[in-house]
């Protein structure tokens, strides 16, 4: 076991927590705990007796095991453990466990082998194969306790998931969902994010294999699936990883530096190798045994820096002096090394809100080896723009276009996700300045924005379909206002761009320099931007109207001489506009008022955005 001390043991799963034997005779339990005097199973099987199954020191390191004769799959256990220095008895979950009988039983139970037979060859094939810069990726980003209930509001299972998720996902043009953590968390209010059965998938909707089946549906109807990851940060529970052996383990050992101001959680101690191999297995876990198609990590700013949330507040600095959580940076870079060289085909997406460079490049080039980031800055500049008053627009007009000065080497998503419309903000529609149609109208517009600006796109659940209530997680979304024509005009809107944007090399070819230019940036006095996507000799240009002025014969810039139709209007009478955004002068013509370059003249109706393509 010398690579789980070395942080090398990348399948640690496999070793530690609780197996069946080959024979079906037993259980072999293993678990850490180098601070242990004595350490016991208890279970269901033994009347949580300590004194029966007293486990044994595997090595001088903190390895402990045991093998329990007749034991069969569904037994529930916990460890005792007794720490040596300070006396202190703890009765701890595994943390390798990989089922729970219930959310809220605190108690691992012994997993059978899996029988799941996967049918999603035909999928990982092409995934292997997939050149992800150069195609689609539109990601749904779901909580599956909240996203649709049965009617008698319990919450759905992962079979019932695969029935209906799968086909609205497929229906508005989705290439993958993303899914709020769905490994066991005993609390609903943390929607999954302070996990303590971190090799489980919740109990809530099904067994693993049912969860296993979810994601080979998913896969079969050409969906990719990717997973909410927690590494920076457990919750204090007794029944968990919190000073697991009587002392600090898994977290931080420097008490000043354990707790998460802002959360109260405690925060993984990275300079642990047994804690990375813990983590990086983990991560390994659920791309491999799952067949999941990439990890969005997060929370990757609070583990980069020791003085997170710490503003006003004691701190202890690096060895160098700095701010920089040099233990993280080295965890993540293994991650992702890790993982490029075992599943070079699987996503990590870093949820990053800084000014950290080259998070989504190479470790051997300085990053931190992540395929994409987040772009933080390009979503809160937009929707703090949406939320001015018509007056104030011109003069934040460059909101809107900040995001090109740093975009850099960057490998961004464009995430609308639940941040942005959960439950402290409020729904994206109401986040809009106007009136209720005005509001309407820029969630069509910022649909066009997001769907043709550079970057992978990300969108939560029922801001498809502009969703006007708060978001309950407790509950289902309310479905009742897709039916309501003018949101159903909305959906609209968002499967036709979904339809556009993958049929459109131009639309999808984000991390390449020659693939977008400005047409015009400044036109900050009518608050209109224009650009050109490219990929090779196909172009889609994108004209944005965020004033609520129609403006006629407006003259756009076009990058060739060629005829040109309006391919998508976001205030189409479908989508339950008006209609006032259509081609007047198609052929180029050169323009005073576009500088003399060639122009088209198109009217632009308010709050519209319009896909222009060669005819």
């Amino acid at each position: 076991m010398q690579r789980f001390h070395a942080g090398r043991l990348l399948d640690a799963y496999k070793a530690l927590g609780a197996h069946m034997s080959d024979d079906g005779s037993g259980v072999r339990f293993v678990t850490w705990a180098p601070h242990a005097g004595t350490v016991s199973v208890v279970g269901d099987f033994n009347g949580w007796d300590g004194s029966h199954h007293l486990m044994e020191r595997l090595d001088r390191r903190g390895l402990w095991g045991v093998f329990v004769p007749g034991l069969k799959p569904g037994a529930q256990y916990k460890f005792e453990i007794k720490n040596r220095e300070n006396g202190r008895l703890v009765i701890k979950t595994d943390p390798y466990a990989r089922a729970f009988p219930s959310a809220t039983n605190q108690n691992a139970c012994v997993a059978p082998p899996s029988t799941f037979r996967w049918q999603d060859e035909p999928w990982l094939r092409r995934r292997r194969a997939w050149r992800w810069g150069d195609e689609p990726v539109s990601i749904y980003e779901v909580h599956l306790g909240s996203w649709r209930r049965a009617a008698d509001g319990t919450v759905l299972s992962y079979e019932a998931l695969a029935d209906q998720l799968v086909a609205y996902a497929k229906e508005l043009q989705y290439t993958h969902v993303e899914l709020l953590p769905v490994f066991e968390h005993p609390l609903d209010e943390s929607l999954g994010y302070q996990v303590t059965g971190y090799f489980a998938p919740t109990s809530r909707f099904g067994a693993p294999d049912e969860f296993r089946a979810f994601v080979d549906r998913c896969h079969q109807a050409e969906v990719g699936v990717i997973l909410d990851w927690v590494p920076l940060h457990f919750p204090k529970d007794d029944f968990a990883l919190g000073e697991f052996d009587g002392a600090p383990l898994y977290e931080r050992d420097d008490p000043e530096m354990a707790e998460h101001p802002a959360w109260h959680t405690l925060i993984f101690n990275y300079g642990r190798p047994e804690v990375r191999t813990f983590l990086v297995s983990n991560a390994l876990y659920w791309l491999l045994e799952f067949h999941a198609d990439g990890l969005r990590v997060d929370a990757v700013s609070s583990m980069l820096y020791l003085d997170d949330a710490r503003a006003g507040k004691s701190w202890k600095p690096n060895p160098l002096g700095g701010r920089e959580n040099l233990a993280a940076v080295k965890f993540l870079r293994e991650m992702n090394g890790h993982i490029g060289a075992l599943v070079p085909d699987a996503l990590t997406i870093a949820e990053e809100s800084t000014s950290w460079p080259s998070v989504s490049q190479p470790a051997v080039r300085g990053g931190l080896g992540f395929s994409m980031r987040w772009n933080m800055g390009w979503v809160h500049d937009t929707l703090r723009y949406l939320g001015l008053p018509w007056r104030d627009r011109p003069a934040h007009h460059t909101d809107l276009t900040f995001e090109r000065a740093y975009a850099g080497t960057e490998h961004s998503v464009l995430a609308l996700s639940h941040d942005e419309s959960g439950q402290a903000r409020g729904p994206l529609l109401c986040q809009m300045h106007g009136d209720r149609s005005q509001q309407l109208a820029q969630m069509r517009l910022l649909a066009t924005f997001a769907m043709t600006y550079p970057g992978k796109k990300l969108v939560f659940m029922g801001d498809e379909f502009a969703r006007a209530g708060a978001w309950d997680p407790t509950r289902s979304l309310p479905w009742e206002e897709q039916a309501e024509p003018a949101h159903a005009g909305v959906v609209a809107a968002w499967r036709t761009l979904g339809s556009l944007y993958r049929a459109m090399p131009a639309l999808h070819r984000d991390f390449d320099e020659t693939a977008f230019r400005w047409l015009d940036p400044d036109d900050a006095s009518h608050c209109v931007l224009s650009y050109v996507r490219q990929a090779g000799d196909a172009f889609a240009v994108v004209v944005l109207n965020f004033s609520p002025n129609t403006y006629g014969g407006y003259a756009v810039r076009v990058p060739c001489d060629v005829g040109w139709r309006l391919a998508f209007a976001s205030d189409a009478c479908d989508f339950g506009g008006d209609g006032a955004t259509r081609m007047v002068a198609a052929v180029p013509q050169p323009a005073a008022q576009a500088g003399g370059a060639l122009s088209i003249a198109l009217d632009l109706g308010p709050l519209a955005g319009a896909i222009l393509t060669p005819t």
